[in-house]
């Protein structure tokens, strides 16, 4: 065969050894707009020295390696003794071990601490989804463990530390813990009030116990983060429906009855590990908060994984359009690159748009929680409508983003070495975690009827924008006249909280994004000229400049 036929040409060079922070303009502009002048420039170094080693062909390699060997469950010893461990490829271990010494789990308390990790948690996130997982849980624990001060004091260092120690040890023998969650069983899903998982408390049963310590019997359908070092897990207690602490090692060293059922086997998300898990009566475990309080306890955690899954949407996204841009401007067809093609462009812009709205949202959500810590209502009531609106719709644009940006690389998209085939099936997940799309559509309309000063907020927040662009403020009034029709509205959910959430997308764009950005989304986006697939933007609009923004290379 000739050497010449193994001449490669028009091949776009790998996108490795870049700044994954820096050439993420809205990001970065984000995190100097939410960030008091004396932090953003401590906060761009450390988000930067974090991006270039996110963007490295080592990182992108550990990212491979972990989604290539999945974790396997080993339920007994070598004696037959039962150890419920779950073993991952050192590059999992690696690529945790990076994020968390990077701060992913230690937001709360923090000055400007949750704009920070969030925009850490967008970029780790883009190297590699599945290890998200148990930063997230770890992060979102902090507020259902303050509802026990005693317990907070002992577990919150361990689980904000920026030590990872893999490996079962008792949890007070090491620097740094990470914490999972099990929620949900088979008869009840998303419904967890159904929850049949007993607790028995010890001190009723002459177990010796004090007042807080329980014994749980029950199965977990979906426990996230099997090999964490604790987990927060509702049942039912005498009282009602309790939030409790299992820790998987006891103070004195012994194994708690903790049995791993199995794997799940999932479309995506393939290096994280998600099980069944059993407690089989003898499983002690830790109040937390109340009896029959659990779900107050625990909505805290929700709520903040919630916004996991946005900013987690929004990596996917935005890794999905820079490796698309960045492959069409090296790539040359019918007489010219292909990102200066005049249709090209327009899909590229499109997909531009929905991932710097995603970004710009999940962004000022996180401001959100920075604000809401210094005890400012409005920003607690802000969160509590905006979160399950950004939930729905965010996660909902992500699969058809990733899946059209794969088609713009054409065949070399659709092979497994490009790693668009392992975001297209990351992609679906943020939109089943924590809540499908009718509980988030169904939280906003129960945030509407109950708490007014919800509603309040995110008016407030849409009005900073008004009198901007004239599309965003008829988009403004459409909704309040929808808002104010209460017949059907149960069906009507989905549609409602996708306009709530384009509209406050609008609302943040036409304030901070370039005019070119903002023009273009009110354009299509509000103002009704775009069509059902991505690359129908007028044809008017600068998408040159669009495009531009959003190429990944400095």
């Amino acid at each position: 065969m000739a050497a010449g036929t193994h001449t490669v040409t028009n091949q776009a060079p790998p996108l490795v050894e870049y700044d994954l922070f820096a050439t993420d303009r809205a990001l970065a502009e984000a995190v100097a707009r939410h960030l008091p002048p004396e932090a953003a420039e401590e906060a761009r170094a450390e988000l930067s020295a974090f991006g270039v080693s996110a963007g490295s062909a080592q990182a992108q390699e550990w990212g491979r390696l972990a989604n290539e060997h999945p974790p396997r469950l080993r339920t007994h010893d070598r004696y037959g003794n039962r150890i419920d461990e779950v073993e991952f490829h050192p590059a999992w271990h690696r690529l945790l071990g990076r994020a968390v010494g990077a701060g992913l789990t230690g937001a709360w308390g923090r000055p400007g601490g949750h704009v920070r990790r969030a925009a850490g948690f967008l970029l780790a996130s883009q190297v590699e989804a599945g290890h998200g997982c148990p930063l997230s849980m770890t992060h979102a624990a902090v507020p259902a463990l303050r509802a026990e001060p005693e317990l907070a004091a002992v577990w919150e260092p361990l689980v904000t530390s920026r030590v990872y120690e893999q490996g079962l040890r008792p949890p007070l023998e090491k620097t740094g813990v990470l914490l999972g969650m099990g929620m949900t069983e088979k008869q009840g899903g998303s419904d967890v009030r159904a929850n049949t998982t007993q607790a028995r408390p010890l001190s009723a049963a002459g177990g010796g116990g004090d007042a807080g310590e329980y014994v749980l019997t029950g199965h977990k359908w979906f426990c996230s983060a099997p090999m964490s070092d604790a987990f927060l897990v509702l049942a039912q207690a005498p009282g009602g429906l309790t939030c409790f602490l299992v820790p998987r090692v006891l103070p004195d060293g012994t194994r708690n009855a903790f049995a791993i059922q199995r794997l799940k086997d999932k479309l995506g998300n393939r290096s994280n590990a998600s099980a069944e898990v059993e407690f089989d009566g003898s499983t002690w475990a830790r109040r937390v908060g109340e009896e029959g309080r659990g779900v107050h306890t625990i909505i805290g955690m929700v709520a903040a994984t919630r916004l996991d899954c946005v900013l987690g949407s929004a990596a996917l996204m935005r890794q999905a359009v820079a490796q698309a841009v960045h492959h069409a401007s090296y790539r040359r067809a019918f007489g010219g690159l292909l990102v200066d093609k005049p249709l090209m462009r327009n899909v590229l812009a499109d997909l531009a748009l929905e991932s710097e709205a995603a970004t710009v949202l999940g962004m000022r959500l996180a401001a959100a929680y920075d604000a809401q810590e210094a005890r400012d209502p409005r920003e607690r009531a802000l969160l509590r409508i905006a979160v399950p609106v950004a939930k729905y719709w965010v996660t909902k644009r992500c699969t058809p983003v990733v899946a059209e940006a794969l088609e713009c690389l054409g065949g070399n998209g659709y092979v497994e070495e490009s790693g668009l085939p392992r975001l297209l099936r990351e992609s679906p997940l943020n939109s089943l975690w924590e809540g499908a799309g009718n509980v988030q559509a169904l939280d906003v309309l129960r945030a509407l009827q109950r708490e007014p000063a919800a509603l309040d907020a995110f008016l407030t927040e849409v009005g900073r924008a008004r009198g901007a662009d004239h599309r965003l403020d008829r988009a403004t009034r459409d909704l309040l006249t929808e808002l104010a029709d209460l017949e059907g509205i149960e069906a009507r959910a989905r549609r409602l909280a996708e306009r709530m959430a384009r509209v406050l997308q609008g609302a943040l764009l036409v304030r901070w994004a370039p005019a070119e950005v903002a023009d273009a989304f009110c354009a299509s986006r509000l103002g009704g000229d775009w069509g059902a697939a991505f690359g129908t933007l007028p044809h008017t609009l600068d998408l040159g400049a669009v495009v531009e923004r959003a190429r990944p290379e400095a």
